[in-house]
């Protein structure tokens, strides 16, 4: 009785194909082969991409010009700095 009998595949089998239908099974499969077609193709452009060797990239460089000395805003934060550490420069 904890096994299934040839009886039992066989309404399983029957109640598939009346929900399902033979076309809509076929075309399930169909669209599962596709898939799986691309599947493969994307996988061989991937390593063929992977195969050509990478160009190498010129060095980044940063350019940065530090704010003049006399600026009005580097002075406020030098006399702000010695007020909080207590120099009487």
């Amino acid at each position: 009785m904890g096994s299934l009998s040839i009886w039992h595949w066989l309404v399983v089998v029957v109640v598939v194909l009346l929900l399902f239908g033979r076309g809509k099974i076929s075309e399930l499969m169909g669209d599962m082969a596709q898939g799986i077609k691309a599947f493969k193709k994307g996988m061989a452009e991937d390593t063929e991409a992977k195969a050509e060797p990478a160009k190498p990239e010129p060095p980044k460089t940063i350019e940065h010009q530090p704010p003049a000395s006399g600026s009005p805003a580097m002075n406020q934060r030098a006399e702000t700095e010695r007020r909080v550490e207590g120099s009487t420069i």
